[in-house]
């Protein structure tokens, strides 16, 4: 069985081992994790753990991968993991039901490639000082909502990223916190914020109004991770530049 005959026609079996012996964490499988887990998966990686706490809820059908109106209330990572299995029954796939907290031990130095596709606000600005401190390469999806033109997605290190209220956010919250990430790492962002239109939704206990959103828009940042990724790994992603890293 030749799942990767395309795959490997373009990138050599040199190519394939490397895709297929990186160790890869992803946290967040949402509407931005769980398509950029998919694209990983179909390209070769074979070694992928998926982190989120949530179960899919009937508003996620809209946009995220695991989610349809016979997975809603199950766990994502479960649900994203049979899927990935089904494509590649030889991959290691690890599914963690758990939130990323600070001081939480997921062994970010034993992967090769981290991931941050979460929302929350804290947990986000933690994993990202965490991440920057392992040696793995670290790669972020900023915020993908309130979107809809798909010209606009764009790549930037950090610190170089500008009209995304997530990344303005997020670094206003670590100089505020007197802590800076201790490298640089690349983005996908989008500078466009639209308005919502439509009446918000109660959200639940504890959870912020949720944003419009549209499943092409965090489909194409998942995707543009997932490129990222496969460029690292493959050694054709250009290092960002450190010299954007305030002293």
């Amino acid at each position: 069985m030749n799942l990767f005959v395309r795959t490997e026609r373009l990138v050599g079996p040199e190519g394939m081992e490397k895709l297929s012996a990186a160790r890869v964490i992803l946290f967040g499988t949402g509407g931005v994790g769980s398509w950029c887990a998919e694209a990983l998966v179909r390209s070769g990686i074979g070694r992928l753990t998926i982190v989120d706490p949530d179960c899919v809820d009937q508003s996620n059908i809209n946009r995220q991968l695991p989610a349809t109106t016979l997975t809603v209330g199950r766990p994502k990572v479960e649900v994203l993991q049979e899927r990935l299995l089904e494509i590649n029954p030889e991959a290691h796939i690890t599914a963690l039901r758990q939130r990323y907290q600070k001081g939480a031990d997921f062994g970010l130095q034993d992967y090769d490639v981290i991931i941050d596709a979460i929302d929350s606000l804290t947990d986000k600005m933690n994993l990202l000082l965490e991440a920057s401190a392992a040696p793995g390469k670290l790669y972020c999806s900023l915020g993908a909502a309130c979107k809809t033109d798909p010209t606009k997605v764009r790549v930037a290190e950090f610190f170089s990223v500008r009209g995304c209220p997530l990344g303005a956010a997020l670094r206003k919250k670590m100089r505020q916190n007197k802590t800076l990430p201790t490298k640089p790492f690349l983005c996908v962002y989008d500078d466009e914020v639209l308005p919502n239109l439509g009446a918000p939704q109660d959200p639940g206990p504890g959870k912020a109004v949720a944003n419009g959103t549209f499943a092409h828009i965090t489909g194409i940042f998942g995707f543009t991770l997932a490129g990222l990724v496969i460029q690292g790994i493959l050694g054709r992603c250009p290092s960002p530049d450190s010299s954007q890293i305030p002293d």
